[in-house]
């Protein structure tokens, strides 16, 4: 089966960067994964922009450190079980770090929301621990696992892509707006990739007005951050996976400007 999964779409270019996109690729997936923390304005996801971005069909909507950017995000998670945020977090909080969705072939897809801890704020604790124990709940559940692992370090994506290898089907980060070149299988069977990029505004700095930030640089003063305008991006990559065996085939990567 073919699974997509789409890198953090950024406000309304984003959005109709997935739309686009998703018209043109028509039945060549199975199952479609977003990282949706910046979808609406450019921070958190609000319920009519998820109504909205579940008519391009996507399956399951992903979360990060902008998860609690619109308030009725937890409305949002507490009736539907489609969009989850990091399960690291630490605390009593609003949804859920997992969630298993069957795909139109009858495939039975989990799908695993983490966050790294290296340059990221708040109580979050260890994704590797917290990835075992989230693969014991869902290995009986599904036929395929993949995580976002939504962080900063390059270095920490790649530990943790190693230390999946063999356990999950395809690990692949989100969060830093900017695509890696480095998708492929791992040597146990794991699809990876350290970054799928952004789908948003392309002449910006990761989704937002060039200018402001180049002067935020230049003086260091603060700014209203603002988001781009302009002609649009589509990030991903497509996982080929085999659900009897639950492991990666090949891994495409995907790149396009509109």
């Amino acid at each position: 089966m073919k699974i997509l999964t789409i890198g953090d779409i950024f406000g309304r270019i984003g959005r109709d960067s997935v739309f686009s996109v998703l018209d043109r690729m028509g039945d060549g997936v199975d199952f479609i994964i977003a990282n949706a923390e910046n979808a609406s304005h450019g921070r958190g996801l609000t319920k009519p922009v998820y109504e909205e971005l579940k008519t391009a069909g996507i399956n399951v909507f992903t979360m990060g450190n902008h998860v609690w950017g619109c308030p009725d995000i937890e409305s949002v998670m507490r009736y539907n079980d489609n969009v989850i945020r990091p399960a690291n977090f630490e605390g009593d909080i609003p949804g859920t770090g997992s969630t298993v969705i069957t795909a139109k072939n009858g495939a039975r897809v989990g799908v695993i929301n983490l966050i790294g801890r290296t340059y990221m704020q708040g109580p979050i604790s260890s994704p590797f621990l917290t990835a075992d124990s989230e693969i014991e709940k869902l290995k009986d559940k599904a036929d395929v696992i993949l995580v976002d692992f939504h962080a900063e370090a390059t270095s920490e994506k790649m530990a943790l892509g190693y230390y999946l290898d063999g356990r999950v089907s395809a690990v692949f980060g989100t969060h830093t707006h900017i695509q890696t070149a480095d998708a492929k299988v791992l040597p146990k069977g794991t699809g990876y990739i350290t970054d799928l990029g952004m789908t948003g505004p392309e002449h910006s700095v990761l989704g937002l007005d060039k200018n402001t930030i180049i002067k935020r640089f230049i003086n260091g003063m603060p700014q209203k951050f603002t988001v781009a305008t302009g002609k649009g991006q589509f990030c991903g990559a497509i996982f080929d996976i085999d659900e009897a065996t639950g492991k990666t085939i090949s891994v495409e990567r995907i790149y396009k400007t509109l």
